[in-house]
């Protein structure tokens, strides 16, 4: 990916967390790869990032669904934020980093 690509993409309140944790969050790091995402055309493949994180563990889940539902709400949290109490301290602040990133003005 070019630069100009992602400097744009980091501007976007919707893409930026989604790099964010994917870049950071060393399982979701495994699947940051031209199989799931074309950054240049700004698309993700969800279904086949939830079909190859079906053996994950739930605060791996947790951690795919929150990155998708900032990026998109139409991918519903599938407990609400409730699923958190799977995450240990630095998946928190993960998370927590990830919705300021989405969120902030």
């Amino acid at each position: 990916m070019d630069q100009e690509c992602y400097r744009h993409l980091m501007r976007s309140r919707y893409w930026r967390p989604v790099l964010y944790l994917f870049t950071e969050h060393p399982k979701l790091a495994t699947v940051f790869t031209d199989r799931y995402f074309d950054l240049e055309q700004e698309i993700i493949s969800t279904r086949k990032l939830k079909t190859t994180s079906k053996g994950w563990s739930e605060s791996e889940k947790f951690m795919l669904a929150l990155a998708l539902h900032l990026y998109n709400p139409v991918h519903k949290l599938p407990q609400g934020l409730s699923d958190m109490d799977y995450l240990d301290s630095t998946n928190t602040e993960l998370a927590f980093h990830a919705l300021s990133l989405r969120y902030r003005t």
